[in-house]
């Protein structure tokens, strides 16, 4: 039993000791942490005290010193954690609960900090510096009533300066005047240097219109110190309930000379000067108060409201404008906004009547219209412009939609041209109407007729495109009477010169996953021509490893004629020459049938030429079949309405060559050949002095110049069955090599033709195109 007691008394002992010892180590850190506060040094202090709160977690006076550190370092949330944490352990003590509230106040956690006053005072009740924090919280919080009962209790405590302000504060805050005027009254009773009680029982003097009072504690709050804003600008306030305009503005000057920053006293002093009809000096404070703040929408308004009473309307509406947009953001302006609109309203108020433009279509001065003859009904694209916002529009008499919140309004309509007239009315907000007559004159009816020159278009709408590429230049001309008004590819507007007749128009489209393009174009006058194109992408593959380049040929059919004998062997021969090139890489054919003189003209100066360049041709295959003359030394082919004995109606063969040299430069390889009688010798020169034996592997002729000619006949008549063509086309055709040169092509129609009794055909250079040597290939597809 004894060495039962001993044990249990050792323990004891031990716990005891070990406590103790803790204490102690606790104590030694608080001890440090208080040294190095001593120096200043309040982030080591709070390390150690730190470490005594984790050597002794109840150590209520290391929590209340390192909240008093990390006031120091600024860190009130970190402090005010720290004194209620205190107030766990030494709940009793006033001073640590006054702490906590003062610490909440000064974050500006007003009800925290009066729950925390409120046991400061219930733990020590003559504690005034917290009834002087709990009044001001609670004014704060809007808790009058309990203000007043507290401000109540701190005079019962001690009768002074502070506890009567204070009192003062809170029944003025109740709007408890004539209270107040007791208290902020006492309040200088005891301490007649008093600023803010003076000010206090000016402001509640002046709640009861004792205006000679107010000025009276006004000016002694000023003798107290001449510098007070606050007393100037109560002074001011009680000027101005009294309706004194001039020294009510006087104080507040003297603020400003105080404090020039104060951007308050000169909205106020702005708003006094505007009711006192001073409106320019208006103005300058509220531009001294936007130059501050740029986005101030209350000063924006004032400002416009003073331009507004000196007529300057336009200046007044920008404030206004920009009032509005600035105020948008704030919800508690929506009423002033409402009245804004209304002054907006009426400062805009004039009475010129809107302007009708019509944009597509144009009116003349006589408000005439042009449109097609063909066409029913018209789509008027038309502006209205006018100062202010229009509230209608009608198109024979019928309400058009516009955007009524724009400015200078567009609109389409739609009208019907049964008669030779349409009306269009347009009224602004202020009900100013204007309405114009137009008259319709009809004009041609014809679409314009859409060429594509690059990528080039066969007759039959088919473009053979030389790559792969997603996107594509396309460049064209249109042929109208009229001016084009509009071009679009694919829905793209293409380029071009609007004032230009027949013009030609540009746009680089995308043609990825497409087969199909489609070209619009609209004149003046509403006459308009889709024309549609279908993408042959044959042509990219015909292109790859082609030695002799962008290959076309060109077919001249003339068959049907008005004065010499129709033929029938263009026509197959043709056909037959197709055939046999669709073996083989040419990238484009375009076949024209019964030309006459003008058109063989334009085509080999004009068209062609833009065709080559626009296309970037390399190699380029004419084929004349028709009708040839021989007269005076010169080559004619007989265009389809040339004149039996009228040597002038026939092409000359030097117009052709003539054309041909204008884009030769262009050109790497030229091959003319004409199935046609009495062509002529003239065309071409003398044959090469040794005709060498062409070879598919001799590339070396494909990247030199050639300017060759092959022709059916030469003085003689020639028949309508041509072994020429025959034996062109059987070459081709039969041909079981990878490729195969003219000259082989014209050794073997030589033979067949000599064979056959016919007229030998002539091979040689097209005199005054450039040639250097090189020479024509047919290279086959893959």
């Amino acid at each position: 039993m004894m060495k039962h007691s001993l044990r249990i008394t050792l323990t004891l002992l031990l716990i005891v000791t070990c406590f103790g010892t803790f204490a102690q180590t606790a104590k030694k850190f608080y001890k440090t942490a208080q040294s190095h506060v001593e120096a200043g040094n309040h982030q080591e202090a709070i390390n150690f005290y730190t470490k005594a709160i984790e050597m002794d977690p109840q150590y209520a006076d290391a929590y209340v010193g390192r909240a008093a550190s990390h006031e120091q370092l600024k860190a009130l949330d970190k402090a005010v954690a720290d004194y209620k944490t205190a107030t766990t352990f030494d709940a009793k003590n006033a001073d640590i609960y006054y702490d906590a509230g003062r610490v909440y106040f000064a974050l500006k956690q007003d009800k925290a900090a009066i729950e925390m006053l409120t046991k400061a005072i219930d733990h020590e009740k003559k504690m005034l510096k917290a009834y002087h924090l709990q009044v001001q919280a609670m004014v704060n919080v809007k808790d009058f009533t309990n203000a007043v009962a507290v401000a109540d209790k701190a005079v019962d405590v001690e009768k002074t300066t502070m506890n009567y302000y204070l009192q003062g504060v809170a029944n003025d805050s109740l709007k408890k005047y004539k209270e107040a005027e007791y208290s902020f009254g006492r309040a200088v009773f005891y301490d007649s240097k008093n600023e803010a009680a003076h000010i206090g029982l000016a402001h509640a003097r002046m709640h009861q219109d004792k205006y000679d009072k107010a000025l009276e504690a006004c000016d002694k709050a000023i003798g107290v110190n001449a510098k007070s804003k606050a007393a100037y600008r109560m002074r001011s306030n009680v000027h101005y309930k009294k309706g004194d305009y001039p020294n009510a503005i006087n104080d507040l000057s003297k603020v400003t000379t105080i404090d020039p920053k104060d951007v308050d006293i000169y909205f106020l002093r702005g708003r006094y000067y505007r009711e006192f009809g001073q409106n320019e000096n208006a103005i300058n404070d509220f531009t001294k108060i936007i130059g501050v703040d740029a986005n101030n929408y209350h000063a924006y308004y004032q400002r416009g409201s003073a331009y507004e009473a000196i007529a300057k309307r336009p200046e007044a509406v920008k404030d206004y404008e920009r009032f509005n947009e600035l105020a948008a953001k704030d919800p508690a302006a929506k009423k002033l906004m409402e009245e804004v609109a209304g002054k907006m309203f009426e400062l805009r108020r004039e009475s010129n009547k809107p302007t009708i433009v019509l944009v597509d279509p144009t009116a003349t001065a006589n408000n005439e219209v042009n449109v097609s003859v063909k066409a029913t009904e018209a789509s008027i694209k038309a502006k209205v412009e006018d100062e202010n916002l229009i509230k209608a529009i009608k198109v024979n008499g019928t309400d058009i939609q516009f955007d009524k919140n724009k400015l200078n309004p567009e609109f389409i309509a739609l009208v019907k041209l049964d008669q030779n007239t349409f009306e269009i009315a347009a009224t602004d907000v202020y009900d100013n109407t204007t309405t114009t007559k137009y008259t319709t004159i009809r004009t041609e009816g014809d679409a314009p007729v859409v060429r594509l020159l690059a990528p080039y278009a066969s007759d039959n709408g088919e473009i053979y495109l030389d790559s792969n590429d997603p996107d594509i230049y396309v460049e064209g001309r249109i042929k109208d009477e009229s001016l084009i008004k509009m071009i679009q590819i694919e829905g793209a507007n293409a380029a071009f010169v609007t004032t230009e007749k027949n013009p030609k128009f540009s746009a680089t489209i995308s043609i990825a996953n497409k087969n199909k393009i489609r070209v619009k174009a609209i004149d003046i006058y509403g006459n308009e021509v889709n024309q549609e194109y279908t993408l042959n992408r044959e042509g990219a593959t015909i292109s790859a490893n082609n030695p002799m380049g962008k290959t076309w040929v060109i077919f001249i059919e003339n068959s049907k004629y008005q004065s010499f004998a129709s033929l029938d062997g263009p026509t197959k021969d043709v056909r037959m020459m197709k055939g046999a090139f669709a073996k083989y890489k040419i990238h484009n054919v375009i076949h024209k049938k019964n030309l006459s003189k003008e058109q063989l003209e334009r085509f080999f100066s004009i068209e062609l030429r833009d065709l080559v360049r626009s296309n970037k041709v390399n190699s380029l295959l004419v084929w004349y079949a028709g009708h040839g003359k021989f007269i005076n030394e010169t080559g004619y082919w007989i265009p389809t309405n040339a004149k039996r004995d009228d040597e002038f109606t026939y092409f000359n063969i030097n117009s052709l060559k003539a054309g041909m040299q204008s884009y030769s430069r262009y050109i790497t390889h030229t091959l003319v050949v004409t199935d046609a009688c009495e062509s002529g010798p003239s065309f071409y020169q003398a044959m090469r002095a040794t005709e060498k034996e062409r070879r598919c592997d001799d590339w070396q002729a494909t990247k030199f110049k050639s300017s060759q000619v092959f022709s059916s006949a030469g003085y003689e008549l020639a028949s309508d069955n041509s072994q020429f063509t025959k034996t062109f086309s059987s070459a081709l055709t039969l041909n079981p090599n990878s490729c195969i040169p003219i000259d082989k092509i014209v050794t073997k129609v030589k033979a067949a033709v000599k064979k056959n009794n016919s007229q030998e055909p002539k091979f040689g250079k097209i005199a005054g195109l450039e040639d250097e040597d090189g020479t024509f290939f047919f290279i086959k597809k893959d």
